[in-house]
């Protein structure tokens, strides 16, 4: 590991070096913008950021890093100054673990024959221990355990009374009772997804308690993205924040299953999977010990130290400059995938995100242009490895550039969709805070109203990068772009993103247009571009409603604050 560790560093000291004359010569310019916000403006920031040569904005590769600094570039080009202690960047200490998939094997033995997913088609998996290059996991009995959630609050206990220590665990995605045709609105929160639905906390319980291994069963409707969305996300290179104890906190064994290989392995163990996927959702579930069935792994794994990095700039306060408003998005994408089927191997995101990268810039080049400047001061970061679990925006919550109680309060854009203008804007996990209040305001002045998440149920809230400032109380809007479209209402606004999500989320065919009709963008980047600028222009600290559960977290931070 030392070896490795040195060998990597040296590695990228020397890609940085070749980097520099490289960039000038082969990546895109910056292209000539105006201070209003404009479609053409946007578009073309967009298609420079999503641009081939790139690679994908991979974190930690050679394309990631020339990404990062075009971003750093452009900042310093439309007038802002560096956001970290001086630099254009925040490093953010990861490590990339790649699964040797040739080498590697993962099976499921049953009474009546193995059956031996074939990777990455019908399962994905992976380990994020990096102590060793080499996990292995033998004949780890199976334990169905419903959806894998331990919530005292609801009266509700996945794992009682089985201790499945050394063992695997097979999870369903969502919460209980999610899926019902009318969900009871006081179990867990009826359609609207919990914390608990999400498969980042499913392998945290399993860690918890302690399972060799633990399969998440994927299905479209639930877990609100195909197949295609798990696989590309999960069989390349996977990045972690830095960890001292390696993770070896973690399952040593996480992944998917397809649900087909899912029903497969119930039929063995003599269980149909409809009957005890019903019972999973009902009050006094008990897990279920899937007789005969075990799996057995043995991972083969790459282990990496990368170098990446979160990009800040600020415009500072003209009053009160020790304090900050932010606009944040992420830059990275899923990099280049080359056993993907089809000539076009590169994951652009162009939407995903360079339309919020281009969102923001877009922003601070109007606020540049102010005079005065505003009070407070506007920061904007664009966070590394949200792809990979929001972890540059977790590496910024638990070491932040600023005190807490001196930040204000916060707008992220993460992939809104090229569309016509809309009476309304989507606020996901809307009804959490008072910045609402202010954005209401802003969209009156635009005849819109703001629209609830219209899909609850799917936990976008808990998909983006907002997420890891909520967690630490700084109150955080994650607008949604327009749903009841001018043009067509809310079927064509239904089309639109269902469209995106089957053919193009997570797919290479996330690629800049030239024919987009941006207005709809435009429009919402102008009401949240006055968001901003009322909250940075008063001495107003909008805080969560009451009852929210990031409202305590914020009060306590918050306790004794004094205004400067």
């Amino acid at each position: 590991m030392r070896f490795r560790h040195i060998r990597s560093a040296l590695l990228a000291t020397a890609l940085a070096a070749v980097a520099a004359p490289v960039f000038a010569a082969q990546y895109p310019g910056h292209p000539k913008t105006t201070p209003d916000i404009i479609a053409a403006d946007l578009s073309a920031r967009d298609k420079a950021i999503s641009d081939d040569a790139f690679q994908g904005r991979g974190p930690g590769t050679v394309g990631g890093r020339a990404a990062s600094q075009w971003i750093a570039d452009e900042m310093k080009r439309i007038g802002l100054k560096p956001g970290y202690h001086g630099s254009w960047f925040q490093p953010v200490p990861a490590v990339n673990i790649t699964l040797d998939a040739a080498k590697s094997s993962l099976s499921f033995n049953t009474p009546k024959g193995s059956i031996d997913p074939k990777f990455p088609d019908a399962d994905v998996y992976w380990t994020s221990r990096f102590k060793s290059n080499e996990v292995r996991v033998k004949d780890a009995p199976l334990v169905f355990v419903g959806y894998g959630v331990v919530a005292p609050e609801y009266h509700w206990n996945d794992y009682a009374g089985v201790n499945v220590k050394g063992k695997t665990v097979v999870i369903l995605i969502n919460d209980p009772g999610n899926e019902d045709a009318s969900p009871d609105p006081k179990f867990f929160k009826g359609k609207a997804m919990t914390y608990y639905g999400r498969w980042t906390y499913k392998y945290e319980e399993a860690a918890r308690q302690g399972a060799a291994a633990a399969i998440i069963v994927h299905e479209t409707v639930p877990a609100a993205y195909g197949w295609q969305v798990v696989r590309n996300s999960n069989s390349g290179a996977k990045s972690w924040l830095d960890a001292a104890n390696k993770n070896m906190n973690r399952v040593p064994v996480e992944g998917w299953i397809t649900l087909d290989t899912a029903k497969r392995l119930f039929q063995r163990a003599g269980l149909d999977y409809e009957t005890e996927k019903a019972a999973a959702n009902k009050p006094g579930f008990k897990p279920v010990t899937m007789t005969g069935d075990t799996l057995s792994a043995d991972l083969h794994s790459t282990v990496s130290h990368i170098d990446t990095r979160n990009v800040v700039g600020v415009l500072p306060g003209s009053k009160h400059p020790n304090d900050y408003f932010l606009y944040t998005a992420h830059w990275d994408h899923l990099g280049v995938k080359p056993d993907v089927a089809g000539p076009d191997k590169i994951y652009n995101g162009a939407v995903d995100n360079g339309m919020g990268v281009s969102s923001i810039l877009e922003i601070a080049e109007k606020f540049v242009s102010d005079k005065p400047h505003p009070q407070r001061s506007i920061a904007f970061i664009a966070w590394t490895m949200e792809e990979q679990g929001l972890l540059g925006s977790e590496y910024f919550a638990e070491h932040p550039i600023w005190p807490l109680n001196h930040i204000v309060g916060g707008i992220n854009l993460d992939a809104n969709l090229p569309e016509g203008r809309a009476h309304d804007m989507i606020v996901v996990g809307n009804g959490a805070s008072q910045l609402e209040d202010t954005l209401a305001r802003a969209l009156k002045t635009q005849d819109r109203v703001i629209s609830p998440d219209p899909e609850p149920e799917k936990g976008y809230f808990y998909r983006s990068d907002h997420i890891s400032l909520a967690k630490v109380g700084v109150p955080m809007l994650d607008p949604g772009g327009g749903h009841d479209l001018i043009d067509g209402g809310t079927k064509a606004g239904d089309t639109l993103r269902q469209d995106y999500l089957l053919h193009h989320y997570h797919q290479p065919s996330d690629e800049w247009n030239a024919t987009w009709d941006l207005s709809g963008p435009v429009s919402d980047l102008d009401a949240l571009y006055t968001v901003g600028d009322e909250i940075a222009n008063s001495d107003a600290w909008p805080n969560w409603y009451k009852g929210n559960e990031f409202r305590a977290i914020r009060d306590k931070t918050m306790a004794g604050k004094k205004q400067n």
